[in-house]
């Protein structure tokens, strides 16, 4: 029978196609009659929309789900599936762990351009830390949204949250173990590398417990061996000789007339102070632990300063390579390794300061350490891994500058900061010198032409000042360290928006694999998921450093460095908490004749200290009066020091 269409030619549809296609499949399967009534297509229908709902539902359960399964196993650090390719390593390994303080994206951008523009290289040189980014970093501590350096070490040390000021102490006022003591004990040597005082924030949270950053001198102590855990630290090398100096001696900062220097000889420590000392260690080839090394009565001078006195104070990167060659080969016959922080210390220095031209001398000082690090790496036969970070950003930088009302020009000068040859502190220094000797103080004419010349135009390579900027500087003396950073800034189109730090934090973890599902629901809800800067994080390999590939809570690098050693930091918290009653030289005798518990942390916080939870807005939004018209006066104490 012929057709009276074309086999292939297209069929008519309608409306009730679909349903009708759906009732002969319900009929096939149950052997039941089709029923194509109103009531029957209807019932149909309904039904499809709860299939797709059901469907809809699940479809999304199932995602959620598979984001806070993901994330909680990324954060299980001992699990083989998070270690990439290579897997966790086994037998002897060294981590060394590098800090740059206070050094944000921002200030790889800036560094990254003067270099380029300094040595005459292409746009797409980098520095060598470019090459080895792998992540991100949030910083928040638990009692502000922005953190110090002490609740920021306190989260590498312990892998645990802290508030502002604390070192390795929690906000219920107890001690918790850090990496370095859990790694000591475990068999490894340990080292410490800063370019400030070796009791500041960074390096005390690795071996020593107090309540607030500013107990340095009992600080001193315990990294010298007076410490519930005993001797800890096998290396030290940095500055803060004045907290190990009697208050009998010229030069010390004590509060008491303790000698720990001669403490420390008493407990077997090699001890070096000067340039001569440190040149005998020969990069450590002729070193013998313990080793203490203290190079200045507080902070190493600048890197920009440093380089005139080169003499006088080894590098952050000749102390890197002593340190560690002083430790492979003293573990060279051990089936354990080492372990050894190494912090870029005053780039948070510079950022407190404002000044970028200090700043990008600093980052590039840190950036050679990094280098000497992989250098040793690739040399040294044990396995191990470089992981890099900064407890936070310092100075909200940015490379722009709106320097009037009218619309801004895109660009910033890094030309201006290569004619720098010193920092604004150094400066500012020797403008007080000048002003306190002679200064021919009723001759204004004079000291322009003294300030000009000898500091403006020879240390920042300024040419243009202006009356005003130079009178500032002899009118406010107090801050001419400020005011000279604001003027070579201004020239170079650098901005800040603090001499504090800035905040990084994020509220959601996001999972690799669950970014496009995290976007959606991100639109659908209109969440927010970043408040200020996270900071870099830096491998020496992605094979290597794998659980760190990402966004990440700063709490997970210390995490990270107890799993690579196989550590225990809970068993360390507990001999901590165990020695409550520890009787060491720190701690307080009460009216009973006992030990007051945790004493030996310094006096107890106060009900007005913030420990875990966030401030809020107390109606501060001025803008402080301006004494003069130049735009730095309008800037009080930072309190840079505290940092």
């Amino acid at each position: 029978m012929a057709r009276d269409e074309p086999l292939l030619a297209p069929r008519t549809s309608s409306e009730l196609s679909s349903l009708r296609n759906e009732d002969e499949e319900d009929a096939l399967l149950t052997g039941q009659r089709m029923n194509r009534n109103e009531q029957s297509r209807g019932w149909v229908f309904w039904r499809q929309v709860g299939l797709f709902t059901w469907a809809l539902v699940a479809t999304v359960a199932v995602i959620i789900f598979a984001v806070i399964y993901q994330h909680q196993v990324i954060q299980k650090q001992g699990s083989k599936s998070t270690w990439g390719p290579s897997g966790k390593p086994t037998g002897k390994r060294n981590l060394i762990f590098m800090v740059s303080d206070g050094m944000g994206p921002t200030s790889l951008s800036l560094t990254r351009s003067f270099r380029q523009i300094e040595l005459g290289l292409p746009p797409d040189d980098t520095l060598v830390l470019d090459r080895h980014h792998i992540g991100t970093s949030r910083t928040r501590s638990t009692s502000s949204l922005v953190t110090d350096s002490a609740a920021g070490a306190t989260a590498f040390a312990c892998g645990l949250k802290s508030y502002n000021g604390a070192i390795s102490v929690l906000p219920d006022h107890s001690p918790c173990g850090t990496v370095l003591e859990a790694a000591k004990l475990a068999g490894y040597m340990t080292g410490l590398v800063v370019t400030t005082r070796i009791t500041d924030a960074t390096p005390a949270c690795f071996a020593a417990h107090v309540n607030q950053r500013q107990y340095e001198d009992r600080i001193a102590e315990q990294e010298l061996g007076e410490h519930p855990l005993g001797q800890v630290v096998d290396l030290i090398l940095g500055g803060g000789r004045c907290h190990f100096l009697t208050n009998l001696t010229q030069g010390s900062c004590r509060a008491d007339d303790r000698d720990l220097i001669q403490v420390a000889k008493e407990k077997g420590f090699h001890y070096v102070d000067d340039r001569d000392g440190f040149d005998a260690l020969s990069l450590g080839v002729d070193s013998k632990l313990p080793l203490l090394g203290l190079f200045a009565e507080k902070d190493i001078p600048y890197e920009i300063d440093r380089q005139h006195v080169k003499d006088v104070y080894p590098s952050l990167e000749e102390m890197t390579r002593t340190a560690l060659t002083t430790l492979s080969k003293a573990t060279e016959n051990s089936d354990k390794g080492f372990f050894i922080m190494i912090e870029g210390s005053r780039i948070d220095h510079a950022g407190h300061g404002n000044d970028p031209a200090t700043q990008v001398h600093e980052v590039l000082a840190y950036d050679k350490a990094f280098a000497a690090v992989l250098e040793f790496l690739e040399r040294d036969s044990t396995p191990a891994v470089l992981v890099g970070t900064s407890d936070h950003e310092t100075g909200g930088l940015a490379t722009a500058r709106q320097l009037h009302k009218s619309y801004p020009e895109y660009k910033w000068l890094p030309g201006v900061l290569t004619k720098a040859s010193h920092s604004s502190e150094y400066l500012a220094g020797r403008l007080r010198e000048y002003l306190d000797g002679n200064g021919e103080k009723n001759n204004r004419v004079a000291q322009r032409d003294h300030i000009r010349k000898n500091l403006l135009e020879a240390g920042l390579g300024i040419t243009d000042s202006t009356d005003d900027e130079v009178d500032s500087l002899v009118d406010l003396t107090d801050r001419a360290s400020y005011i000279l950073a604001d003027m070579i800034s201004r020239r170079a189109q650098v901005g800040w928006t603090t001499h504090g730090h800035s905040g990084g934090y994020s509220l959601v973890s996001i999972s690799r694999r669950s970014i496009s599902f995290i976007i959606f629901m991100r639109r659908v809800a209109n969440w927010a998921f970043h408040l200020g800067v996270d900071v870099n994080i830096y491998a020496s390999s992605t094979k290597d450093a794998w659980p760190l590939v990402g966004n990440h809570e700063n709490t997970d690098i210390g995490s990270f460095i107890a799993s690579y050693l196989d550590l225990d930091l809970q068993s360390i918290t507990k001999k901590l908490l165990d020695s409550g009653l520890w009787s060491g030289p720190s701690s307080k005798v009460n009216a009973s004749n006992t030990v007051d518990e945790f004493s030996w942390m310094g006096d107890p916080l106060g009900d007005d200290i913030r420990v875990d939870q966030l401030d809020s807005y107390h109606g501060d939004f001025r803008k402080r009066s301006n004494d003069n018209g130049f735009v730095s006066t309008q800037r009080r104490s930072c309190g840079c020091a505290d940092h």
